[in-house]
């Protein structure tokens, strides 16, 4: 298991639950949360497979922007 972690403008609970479905249906994505009270809007996925660029793709579908931080 992989800890990925995104900064990203997924700013509010109405954002969270936009991402909901797409994040839940990505394969080797185990489990993910948003802390929107962080000014950087963290995204921390616990990752089974899937890749720092799986995730950007399908937030970039959804309308989202993510960039990898450490």
């Amino acid at each position: 298991m992989k800890t990925l972690k995104f900064k990203t403008n997924i700013n509010c609970g109405g954002c969270v639950s936009k991402v909901t479905p797409f994040l839940n249906k990505q394969e080797g994505v185990e489990s993910w949360e948003v802390d929107t009270a962080n000014p950087d809007k963290i995204l921390t996925i616990e990752s089974d497979g899937a890749s720092e660029e799986d995730v950007k793709a399908t937030l970039q579908k959804v309308g989202f922007k993510a960039e990898p931080v450490d």
